[in-house]
């Protein structure tokens, strides 16, 4: 099984857990990264990704980005398709890099495109791919339990 997280979903467990909803997605996120490094779970990095991880001025935030998109196996880089339909996206209204993002994680492909952006779910789920599941990780961690 295939895991896209966008840069919010990786960046969950350093918000504030003072929100319930934070708290459980960041536990959610931790328990997802387990599972890849018991082989349960391939996550994807993109040049996307690293391109946001980079930028991020935190640097505790954006080694543990790093560090976990050092983990993946499989990397999308932005060739031409991925911003071709990237381009495809933001004509839909979904912003720049998360276009990106949602193209990369369809070209990968993956299996399921994990984020914290309530907007980004709501405007992605109807454009993407088929077999290309937007969730949140809470979503993703119960489906993960339906499943095993």
């Amino acid at each position: 099984m295939k895991i896209y997280f966008d840069t919010c979903s990786l960046q969950r467990p350093f918000d504030s857990k003072e929100q319930i909803r934070n708290a459980l997605e960041a536990e959610a996120v931790l328990a997802l990264i387990t599972l890849h490094e018991k082989g349960r779970l391939e996550l994807i990095s993109s040049e996307a990704l690293l391109f946001e991880s980079r930028r991020n001025p935190d640097p505790t935030r954006r080694e543990f980005a790093l560090a976990v998109l050092r983990q993946a196996k499989l990397f999308v880089r932005a060739a031409d398709p991925v911003q071709d339909r990237a381009r495809e996206l933001i004509a839909e209204g979904v912003m720049p890099l998360d276009a990106l993002h949602l193209a990369s994680a369809e070209a990968a492909p993956a299996d399921y495109f994990c984020t914290c952006d309530d907007k980004l779910m709501k405007k992605a789920k109807p454009l993407c791919e088929p077999g290309l599941k937007v969730v949140s990780p809470i979503q993703l961690v119960e489906e993960l339990e339906d499943v095993s």
